[in-house]
This record gives C-alpha cells, structure tokens and sequence, in this order.
C-alpha cells in the first residue's frame, strides 16, 4: 500500500486486534497524512516527527472512552458523557503544550485523530446489529485497494477555522452524515444472501462513492480537529497553505453533427 511500512503496519495489527471494525492500521495511516497536508507546516512537522507514537497513541485510546463512541456511534448521537471525556483529551493536549511538553502534547493532539476518523467511518454507524459477517472486512479490502484512485478534496472548509468549543456540534454532524452512507455498503455489499467480493467492485459502483466521500471527509475531520486544540494552545499558524480550489475544465464546444460524406460506391 502508499502509505505504510510493512514494519508498522505489523506492529499497529497487533494493537488494533481484537478491536471493533474500524478503519485498517494503513488507512489511518493515510488519513493523517493527507490531514497534516491541512495545517500549518511547523504543526504537520511536529506530528510528523512523532508518527509511530500518534498512531500508537490513536490505537491505546483509553478503553472505557473508546467503549462510550462506540456505543454513541452505533446508537446514533454522541451522549453529553462521552462529548465531555472527549473534550478532556483535548484539554490535556493543550495543557501539556502550554507547559512546552512538546512531545507528549503532540502526541496527545494527534492522537485525537481517532475520534474524527471513527465518527466519518460508514460502517461504524451501521446501528446496533451492524453488517453481515464479512460485509465490513470486504469495504475495508476494497478502500486499501482503490486508495490510489481517491481524489482527496476539503470536505467542509470552513471546519478549518473552528473553535475547539465547536467541535462536538461539529462531531455529532459527522456522525449524522456518516449514518447516511451506511446502508449503501450493505445494499451493494450482500446480495442475495451472500457478500459482494470487494474485487467484483469498481469505481462505477455506489461504493466507491461512499468510500471516496467518507476518506476526503474523515480527512477534513482530522485536520480541523488538530487544528481546534493547536490554536487554543497559541500554536504556529503561520505558513498554512490555503487548500487549492480545483474547477472542472470548460467543455469543448459540440460541433454541429455533419451530412456523412457518401462512399465512392454511393456516388451517382
């Protein structure tokens, strides 16, 4: 895959296994790094420095939070309980910041990746009962082998600019958008009373739409989220590159269809 060593990504299995369906060691990989393409260099550096400790970090969320969104995620609203715990990880980033403890400031705000990466992901909004056995492993198979094909784009850019206070309004419209994608993976996915082969998929398919539009979106997530907590901290903001608006290209003008031109055999 593009984006992780074989040594690592090893190593994070190890520490994802046994958990519930989420995103895959490589994709989280790839979503942090096309997020740290969002925020100020001196912020992309620093996390970038520290990225087997971030992704370590991300995998030992602690375990009764991570237990509390998962149960949110699968019930559809975030509960004020769990907001409020998230918002103390936050908190904790930017007080170890302030106190010039870098790295562990750093790895602590990076390791907030978690929360948007999980909230944009379509198959943990599934509900209660989720998706038939292999439904989920076939649409990660399918995102890691179409991940060179995903355009990334800004999802929400204004989401940039939020406050840290405005982040759980903005994490529970994550959710909700997340909840709408979820029943096209199973629809296209189990047919039939059998799961659909991620290598039966392409990308004319529904699901490619859904998985494009939930990896650009988890990446917004994440690059708005660091950049809350960083700029609460007094972090750099300075040499933040404004992201590229891409337009499609004018269309060719249509040519006026011509009389064909008779064969030799036509000709009077």
């Amino acid at each position: 895959m593009r984006c992780l060593r074989p040594a690592l990504m090893t190593a994070l299995a190890v520490l994802v296994a046994g958990e519930a369906p989420a995103w895959p060691a490589n994709l989280v990989q790839c979503l942090a790094r096309d997020a740290r393409r969002l925020v100020p260099r001196s912020l992309a550096r620093l996390i970038a420095e520290r990225e087997v400790q971030v992704l370590d970090e991300a995998a030992r969320f602690p375990t009764p939070l991570g237990q509390a969104l998962a149960a949110d995620l699968q019930a559809g609203r975030l509960q004020p309980e769990t907001l409020a715990a998230l918002d103390a990880q936050a908190v904790e980033a930017i007080s170890l910041l302030k106190q010039q403890r870098v790295t562990e400031g750093i790895v602590r705000l990076g390791a907030l990746l978690r929360v948007p990466a999980d909230l944009s992901d379509p198959v943990l909004t599934a509900g209660p009962t989720g998706y038939p056995a292999g439904v989920t492993r076939e649409y990660y198979a399918f995102v890691e082998g179409n991940l060179n094909k995903i355009p990334v784009v800004l999802d929400d850019p204004p989401a940039l600019k939020l406050p840290r206070r405005d982040l759980p309004d903005y994490w529970q419209r994550l959710l909700e958008r997340s909840q709408g994608y979820s029943g096209v993976i199973l629809t296209e996915m189990y047919q039939g009373g059998r799961v659909v082969s991620h290598t039966r998929i392409d990308y004319r398919s529904p699901v490619f739409g859904v998985a494009s539009l939930s990896y650009s979106r988890a990446v917004t997530a994440i690059a708005a989220t660091w950049l809350a907590v960083w700029r609460e901290a007094r972090g750099d903001v300075t040499r933040m590159r404004p992201p590229r608006e891409l337009l499609p290209r004018d269309a060719p003008p249509v040519r006026a269809p011509q009389d064909p031109v008779p064969s030799p055999e036509a000709r009077p």
